[in-house]
């Protein structure tokens, strides 16, 4: 049904006037919640840009007591369609120091519309990862909150690897839902005060539904028979995986996935949504195994928001002194072992076993070159899209090409396309004094090695590049597997400090390699290997038996 001509005519002549002025936004607004009421949910959307546009616009005119009311009754409108308006109103009474999202909007605002396009049927799945302590369940316990206050009969379920974590989430949603503190009533007038059940962690805002709105409780708990997700309600896992201890067991992680999937999922009815949260310690985590087996499903969205953004700076230093300021996360990021903080904290899950070039198994330097004669030379893996990034290492070899020392001053690990990484490519070997240069020439890459020969000579630079293509003799991964004792034994990488982002881009791919498993991108290693083979002179070619000619 389409908005009435009456009402049409009402918001045009609203619109032609003065909105500058208290009145006017407040008849758009007045009207707005008539359409919502009149026309029903299909044009709720047109309603909602309405009192978006009011809400907008309001902080733009001069400050004054109306204003301020007008924005909150817009907030409120739209609070029971819009989470982002829902975690805002519902904060009204608090102190601004003391709540929850304003001053974590920042960051949490990619998270609220997330949610929003879970809840909006966008989505079946959605992941969410963020280090410890910086908001991310507790944007999970809004959400619900929400969502029983849309659907006070729908079926929910919250799990977590024990009964006390769901012990938390149990009182706090019932802390939202019925506390003064917060405008929960204000938004759901009509839900009634919950019929609690402490003793199953169970709350109940529908009296004739059998099964309750809310249940939380432990992965260990009763959940045969006792629980139900419906159709339009959810199942929200936060932090399958206990501790670092259990995340460093592969028996122990399989056991939670399956566990996830018989206990957890079994519960589900056809059409229920899925909100998993948690700290993604290892590959193997029930997070990881499902975005492993989802990864190309559009239905499913993860999200992982790491500690430092790619400037290392903080993306969780919160306004009034909330959240975790830089140098906290530097000074973590030294404390503790490698794997752990990128797992833990950036969100980039690490696997132990098979590992080929561990990070304490590699040999770095401090940047200054040794004395005498040596040999300059670079090899190119190049990128055509996928996701993957140019990979092309810069090597100086002392002493014998087939086993002394490389050293690796310069390493170029960039996901631009050709336009951009051409003439990255050709300063570095300008700067590195690159004497000899091989680019794979698979896929173009003959023709991506011509031209930057010939940007070299535009800049004046004379060196020897050639191009080959990757032999078939072997797959990549084997290739990779034969030469790994060569990286960790002839390679001297820039001390961690030293490196540029892309080259610590490049040792991140390169130390959390796996023979076992499988490994998104190979970029790293495989340049490292091309670079082994170039300096050391090894060029392989199909040999096919033939009649002899004579």
């Amino acid at each position: 049904m389409g908005v009435s001509e009456r009402n049409l005519a009402i918001i045009n002549s609203i619109k032609q006037s003065d909105l500058s002025s208290y009145k006017a936004l407040r008849d758009l607004l007045d009207m707005a919640k008539v359409i919502a009421d009149e026309e029903g949910d299909n044009d709720i959307a047109y309603a909602l840009k309405l009192s978006d546009f009011v809400k907008r616009k309001v902080p733009t005119l001069p400050v004054s007591v109306g204003m301020n009311d007008l924005y909150w009754d817009a907030l409120k409108f739209e609070a029971p369609h819009r989470f982002e308006s829902f975690l805002l109103y519902m904060e009204r009474k608090r102190r601004p120091e003391k709540r929850f999202y304003q001053p974590r909007r920042k960051t949490l605002h990619i998270v609220a519309e997330d949610l929003q396009d879970l809840e909006d049927g966008k989505l079946d799945f959605y992941g969410l990862s963020m280090p410890p302590r910086v908001g991310k369940s507790t944007i999970c316990i809004f959400f619900l909150a929400w969502v029983i206050g849309k659907r006070p009969a729908s079926h929910n379920a919250m799990s977590g690897h024990s009964g006390i974590l769901a012990d938390r989430f149990y009182t706090d949603v019932l802390k939202l839902t019925t506390s003064e503190e917060y405008t929960f009533s204000e938004i759901f007038p009509q839900i009634k005060f919950p019929k609690t059940s402490s003793d199953k962690n169970e709350l109940r805002y529908d009296e004739v539904e059998s099964f309750a709105t809310l249940t939380c409780r432990g992965i260990d708990g009763t959940w045969t028979g006792a629980v139900d997700i419906s159709a339009d309600g959810y199942l929200y896992v936060d932090d399958m995986v206990r501790d670092r201890t259990e995340s460093l067991s592969p028996k122990r992680l399989e056991n939670r996935y399956q566990d996830y999937l018989n206990v957890l999922v079994d519960r589900k009815n056809d059409g229920s949504r899925e909100l998993m949260v948690g700290t993604r310690w290892n590959v193997l985590d029930p997070l990881g195994r499902v975005e492993t087996e989802n990864k190309d499903n559009p239905r499913y969205r993860f999200r992982k928001i790491p500690a430092l953004n790619e400037n290392d700076e903080s993306n969780f230093e919160y306004e009034y002194g909330k959240g975790f300021s830089t140098q906290y996360y530097r000074d973590m990021r030294e404390k503790l072992d490698r794997n752990e903080w990128m797992a833990k904290y950036q969100q980039k899950p690490f696997i132990r076993e098979g590992l080929l070039f561990p990070v304490d198994e590699l040999n770095y330097y401090n940047g200054v070159l040794p004395d005498g004669d040596y040999l300059s030379a670079a090899a190119c893996d190049v990128a055509w899209g996928g996701n993957d990034s140019l990979s092309m290492p810069f090597g100086y070899s002392f002493g014998s090409r087939v086993d002394g020392p490389i050293y690796i001053p310069d390493w170029i690990f960039n996901k631009g396309d050709k336009y951009k990484t051409k003439p990255l490519v050709t300063a570095k070997i300008i700067q590195n004094k690159s004497s000899m240069v091989r680019v794979e020439a698979d896929n173009g890459g003959d023709e991506y090695a011509e031209s930057v020969e010939v940007m070299l000579k535009e800049q004046g630079y004379k060196t020897n590049i050639t191009w080959t293509k990757a032999s078939n003799q072997m797959s990549k991964i084997a290739k990779i597997i034969q030469y790994a004792p060569d990286v960790k034994r002839r390679c001297r990488f820039l001390s961690p400090e030293l490196q540029s982002e892309e080259y610590k881009q490049a040792m991140e791919e390169l130390t959390s390699f796996t023979q076992i498993g499988k490994n998104l991108h190979d970029d790293a290693p495989d340049g490292l290997v091309q670079l082994i083979q170039f300096i050391s002179g090894e060029l392989y070619a199909k040999c096919e038996a033939v009649n002899r000619p004579f």
